[in-house]
């Protein structure tokens, strides 16, 4: 066999696949400020609120704000430190967006992170490279290294001039994703945004760096919502028809609205998305995450391909189609989708990996570039 095509034999498949996706990162307020009673919560309160809810995280990822969202900083860290350790066994991850970078309140946040490290997978820099540039980014990942090696670094594209050095800032292992912050991006560029409107405003800047990440080999995750939906779609409607029908007899406006943008993010190739609201958190996971009946078919599909020995060469017709190898590469993106987004189950994993054995190297970077070969 050509060593080229032998590789996978002896390489962890989460170095291969480049382990999970940010996928939904729900915005998480550690203390709350409660509008009925005009007061922010106290830390009991903020601590109930945190064990009720935020223990049973249906996002991908729950992000607790430290930097924008965030007027009771002090607090907030103090709740942190005493509550994560808490958290029972999860499968989500545990984000914090920290202040920017050498300011008073970023020293602060690292000297919060150092306490409880081994509970954060994720650190979110606001205002990544504005002023000091891709070394914000180095020197935060050699702090890392002494705390907690394992903690990955999405920094925020918030200012035209990060987007001009995404490239750089993307250029270190411990980055395998960046956030573009539209809201404080627009805003540098004097842009107005709507919230119908914001994905058609900011799509050359965001073509641009989906462009810069895919040459990376890291992944984009996209813009909040500020739009809220009064209804939550139930978590049993993952098919497509059957989320449309949904839309179409209880969604609002609003949901429609998020609905909408999360579907055209997914199909531009983003990785994830942050949302503020749990109503927004099943909307977006269903418009990033293959159904069910989608990993079938494309499932059905490469099966076809290898039995007509055109994995690589020659077309088939399937189901109507004549599909050839560029339409077997996005099939097995379906799949290696699902696999980030943690809807792929093991056997479909398992055949997805057999797939990946029959190519060659640079077969699988350009239809997979987030792992390591």
């Amino acid at each position: 066999m050509n060593y080229e095509y032998a590789f996978l034999d002896n390489v962890d498949e989460e170095v291969v696949l480049g382990g999970y996706w940010p996928g939904i990162q729900l915005y998480y307020p550690p203390v709350k400020y409660n509008p009925a009673q005009g007061e922010y919560e106290t830390m009991e309160q903020a601590a109930e609120r945190i064990r009720k809810h935020a223990h049973h995280c249906q996002a991908h990822t729950l992000l607790f704000d430290l930097e924008d969202g965030c007027r009771q900083k002090e607090m907030s860290r103090q709740l942190l430190i005493q509550e994560l350790p808490k958290f029972p066994e999860r499968n989500f991850q545990i984000a914090l967006r920290i202040n920017p970078f050498r300011t008073p309140e970023y020293e602060k946040d690292l000297e919060m992170i150092k306490a409880v490290a081994e509970h954060i997978d994720v650190i979110i820099l606001a205002k990544a490279g504005e002023v000091y540039g891709a070394a914000e980014i180095r020197d935060l990942s050699a702090w890392l290294v002494s705390v907690n090696d394992k903690i990955e670094i999405q920094p925020i594209i918030e200012h035209p001039r990060s987007l001009k050095l995404a490239p750089d800032l993307m250029q270190f292992p411990s980055v395998k994703h960046v956030v573009f912050g539209i809201h404080d991006f627009s805003k540098a560029m004097a842009i107005h945004l709507t919230p119908e409107g914001w994905i058609d405003e900011l799509r050359t800047y965001l073509r641009n760096l989906l462009l810069e990440a895919r040459i990376a080999g890291k992944g984009v995750i996209g813009g909040v919502e500020v739009l809220i939906n009064n209804n939550s779609m139930p978590e049993s409607f993952i098919e497509p028809n059957d989320v449309r029908r949904w839309l179409d007899l209880h969604g609002d406006h609003e949901s429609h609205v998020v609905h909408r943008h999360a579907v055209e993010e997914a199909q531009m190739g983003l990785t994830g998305k942050q949302v503020i609201h749990p109503y927004h958190i099943h909307l977006c996971k269903v418009a990033f995450t293959p159904s069910p009946m989608q990993i079938k078919r494309n499932v059905q599909v490469l099966k076809a391909a290898i039995e007509a020995d055109a994995l690589l060469g020659g077309a088939i017709r399937f189901e109507g189609e004549m599909l050839d190898p560029p339409m077997f590469g996005k099939a097995l993106q379906t799949l290696l989708r699902a696999y980030a987004l943690k809807s792929l189950s093991e056997e479909d994993k398992m055949f997805a990996m057999d797939v990946l054995k029959r190519l060659p190297v640079h077969v699988i970077r350009e239809n997979w570039p987030y792992g390591k070969i």
